[in-house]
C-alpha cells in the first residue's frame, strides 16, 4: 500500500478504540488525556465495555470532553478479542477509506500524546505504526517480569513461525492503522476475522493484514504500567495456551 493516509474528501478523522474490561478508574484520566489530544487532532472515541462490573459503562457514557465516547456493551465479558472486534466492526461502518483507526489499552498504561506520532508515521507513508516496547527509546515502566518474559517470548516465536518485514513487537495493542487497510481485512476474512477471544487477537489483527504487503513503521513506546490501577487482565499461563492453539492453527 503506502498510499497518502489523506482522504480526498476531506479532513482526516482519527478514530480511537478502547476495549474496557473493569476500567472506571482508569477512564476518567484516559479520557483526559484524549481530550488534551483533541484539540490538535480531529479525534472520535468508542468504548466497548466487555461485561464490566465497576461502572464501566457509566463512566464513559458521563464523559462530557471533547472526546465524549460512543459506548458499545457486552452483555458479559467476552474477552479482547470479542471487544476487538465488535469496536472495529463498528468503526468501519462509520469511517472513511483515509481515516486512521488507533487502538490503545484503556488501563492508562498507553500514553494518548503518543497519537500524534504514529498517526505521523501513517502521513509519512506507513499503512501500520506500531508503539514498540523493542526500538531504542521506549520506556516500559512497572511491567510485572511474567508478563515482560510472555511478551518476550510470544515476540520470538511469532518472529520464527509468522515473519513480518519490519515488525518486532507482535503483541502491542498501541497501533495505528488506515482505515482502508482494516476494511480490506474484513473484506478478505468476513465473520472469520479476528476469532481469538482473549489477548492474542492483537498478534492475530496484525498477521491477517500480512497478505496485503503493508508497510510497517515501530515507534519507541512510552508503556507506563506503573500508572494503571487496578489488577492485570491478563492471565499468563490461559495466555500462553492461547498462543499455541493460535501458532497451530492460523492461516493468513
Amino acid at each position: 500500500m503506502g498510499s497518502t493516509a489523506e482522504d480526498k474528501g476531506g479532513a482526516q478523522t482519527v478514530w480511537v478504540l478502547l476495549a474496557a474490561y473493569n476500567e472506571a478508574e482508569n477512564l476518567p484520566g484516559l479520557l483526559a488525556e484524549l481530550d488534551a489530544v483533541a484539540r490538535h487532532l480531529p479525534l472520535r472515541v468508542f468504548v466497548v465495555d466487555d461485561g464490566s462490573e465497576d461502572g464501566t459503562g457509566e463512566v464513559a457514557r458521563s464523559w462530557r470532553g471533547p472526546c465524549a465516547p460512543v459506548v458499545l456493551a457486552h452483555d458479559r465479558n467476552r474477552g479482547l478479542g470479542a471487544a476487538l472486534r465488535t469496536g472495529l466492526s463498528a468503526v468501519l461502518e462509520g469511517c472513511r477509506d483515509g481515516d486512521v483507526v488507533v487502538t490503545m489499552d484503556a488501563d492508562g498504561s498507553h500514553r494518548p500524546a503518543q497519537i500524534p506520532q504514529l498517526v505521523g508515521a501513517l502521513r509519512q507513508g506507513a499503512d501500520v505504526a506500531i508503539a514498540s516496547r523493542y526500538r531504542r527509546g521506549s520506556r516500559v515502566l512497572g511491567v510485572p517480569f511474567l508478563r515482560r518474559l510472555l511478551s518476550f517470548g510470544a515476540r520470538a516465536v511469532l518472529s520464527l513461525r509468522f515473519p513480518f518485514p519490519d515488525v518486532r513487537d507482535y503483541t502491542s495493542g498501541y497501533r495505528a492503522y488506515r482505515a482502508v487497510l482494516l476494511r480490506r481485512a474484513r473484506e478478505r476474512y468476513g465473520e472469520g476475522w479476528i476469532r481469538s477471544s482473549g489477548f492474542v487477537a492483537t498478534a492475530e489483527i496484525l498477521l491477517t493484514l500480512r497478505p496485503f504487503r503493508p508497510v510497517v513503521q515501530e515507534v519507541p513506546v512510552e508503556l507506563r504500567y506503573d500508572l494503571k490501577r487496578g489488577v492485570s487482565k491478563l492471565p499468563p499461563f490461559r495466555t500462553v495456551r492461547h498462543y499455541l492453539r493460535f501458532l497451530m492453527g492460523f492461516r493468513s
